[in-house]
């Protein structure tokens, strides 16, 4: 076992290496970046770069090319590519994601305040998805063939069919525009610190229901299906034909021996989804409600072409995936021990 780890822990690296030679590779191919971006400013008149270009401002004639230089020296675009890819790496081993072009943080410090609205947005989504998906798995399980089983498969499969701005769109038109029954936009409401205890409880659920709806019912299909085909697999055992010969319960059979057995492959993969609610399939739903978190942060800074959020988080999500694929591989053999990965 300690074999295996160091020998996964020691692919990991390549990975990472590979994950952000080819990003920052696209990058440097992409047009409009930040020096681009900041001469566009200065041309119009307008943005950070207007007064600092001062008389190295001509009209027509653009800018200046020593103020260009000193713009390329400012977000370090005066050195070769490979030697910038170096230095980058250098600073992510020491987990300095580095510090935002545009709004003067470290990336660090913008992941963490970001982190508590995918973490809410993940929490719930994750923990609805399970409390739906595993029991209507059994259910559809223990029916199978039946009309409430086919009933639920189309549900499950048209909820899995629509993508989840789709249907968030849908919510904010009908239930956010026609009806107002909930906010358009934002985690909290803007008197939020003169609430009570009990009317920020509200008030937050108020604002989330939306979002995690989209969320949720795009999400938990894969789940059901994978309870209910883990459960018929072990109905269809032959401790089970024996348990019921003993004259055990359905119920007994069911829940005491069955369960327990079928539940192997969707424990392990709990690490996995966990993690993933918090970093997959928000950004766009941020990114329509307006919440604030990591989504759409990295929407924002996709678009704006601020390369040191792009790549320190995308070395923070890398990492905490290999990690979490790592987590998800080990707990095979902590739920089922018959499993060598020798």
């Amino acid at each position: 076992m300690l074999t295996y780890i160091l020998k996964r822990l020691l692919l990991m690296v390549p990975t990472l290496l590979g994950v952000l030679l080819i990003t920052f590779v696209v990058i440097q191919f992409v047009p409009g970046g930040p020096v681009e971006q900041y001469l566009a400013e200065a041309r119009a008149g307008a943005g950070p770069g207007a007064e600092g270009a001062g008389s190295a401002y001509r009209g027509s004639q653009g800018v200046d090319p020593k103020r260009i230089q000193q713009i390329k020296a400012l977000y370090g675009f005066d050195k070769p590519a490979d030697e910038r890819f170096i230095q980058m790496l250098g600073q992510f081993a020491r987990f300095d994601l580095g510090k935002s072009f545009f709004q003067n943080k470290d990336v660090a410090q913008l992941i963490w305040e970001k982190l508590p609205v995918s973490i809410s947005l993940g929490l719930w989504t994750f923990f609805i998805s399970y409390l739906i998906a595993v029991p209507l798995g059994v259910a559809k399980a223990v029916r199978a063939g039946s009309r409430f089983d086919l009933v639920t498969t189309l549900l499950v499969l048209l909820g899995y069919a629509i993508p989840g701005f789709v249907l968030g769109v849908a919510l904010l038109v009908v239930f956010g525009g026609q009806l107002q029954w909930f906010p358009l936009r934002g985690l909290t409401s803007s008197n939020w610190d003169e609430l009570s205890w009990g009317g920020r409880v509200v008030d937050y659920l108020w604002h989330i229901a939306l979002p995690v709806t989209a969320m949720v019912l795009g999400s938990f299909a894969v789940t059901t299906m994978l309870t209910k085909n883990a459960f018929l697999e072990e109905i269809r055992k032959q401790y089970v034909v024996t348990a019921r010969a003993k004259g055990l319960d359905e119920r007994q059979v069911l829940w005491k021996h069955v369960f327990r057995n079928a539940l192997i492959p969707i424990i392990t993969g709990f690490p996995a989804a966990f993690i993933g609610a918090f970093f997959t399939g928000s950004l766009l739903i941020e990114t329509l409600f307006s919440l604030d978190g990591l989504g759409l942060l990295s929407y924002e800074s996709v678009i704006r072409r601020d390369y040191p959020v792009v790549l320190g988080t995308l070395y923070f999500f890398t990492l905490i995936g290999l990690v979490t694929k790592l987590i998800s591989d080990l707990s095979y053999v902590w739920v089922d021990p018959r499993v060598k990965f020798d």
